[in-house]
């Protein structure tokens, strides 16, 4: 698994099923070379799971399948 380059530069988005309401929210970076970090929106300081760009677009490519 890659490391996770410059998490201070990553720009972190909200899920669109993420809500305000406290539940559950993921929050991810798409702007860093060769992977896609992951984290929870409500401990922006707790661990970022990184995954490899690839392996991310596989996934998203199967929910929209």
């Amino acid at each position: 698994m890659p490391t996770t380059p410059g998490l201070s530069v990553a720009t972190w988005r909200k899920s669109s099923y993420s809500n305000d309401d406290g539940g559950n929210c993921v929050e991810v970076a798409d702007n860093l070379p060769g992977v896609v970090p992951v984290r929870d929106s409500k401990n922006p300081d707790g661990r970022a799971i990184p995954f490899p760009t690839q392996s991310w677009a596989a996934f998203i490519a199967s929910l929209t399948a």
